[in-house]
């Protein structure tokens, strides 16, 4: 088996208007518009795609609450950190700066779902 690229990754969600506000307008994502048979939306990000999909529950399995990066998470490139942290911190999100130094931040979507953004 050679795999050789990712797809898309599916989020639980459970407010899918609360998620699309935050995929979409806080974190910037361009929306696919798509004919779903159930509640979901699809954000584009170069090859890569996240799918949205309304859950009745959305568990939380975080195992370490003071340092974001060491549970399970999402990882994005940005072109500046600072102004993706400007940005969050503008529309009320909590930023974590990575503990190891390097350039990369964490934060939650609604629903606890861990994202880190990276950049040089």
């Amino acid at each position: 088996m050679q795999i050789t690229q990712c797809l898309h990754a599916a989020i639980l969600v459970s407010d899918l208007e609360r998620a699309e506000n935050f995929y979409g307008k806080i974190m910037g994502l361009s929306k696919v518009e798509r004919d779903l048979k159930f509640p979901g939306a699809w954000y584009q990000i170069g090859d890569f795609q996240i799918h949205l999909i309304v859950a009745d529950s959305v568990p939380s399995d975080q195992v370490n609450t003071e340092k974001l990066g060491r549970n399970r998470h999402i990882a994005f490139w940005v072109t500046n950190l600072d102004e993706a942290k400007e940005q969050l911190l503008s529309n009320g999100c909590e930023v974590q700066m990575s503990a190891s130094g390097r350039s990369a931040l964490f934060i939650q979507d609604p629903d606890g779902n861990i994202i880190e953004l990276s950049s040089v």
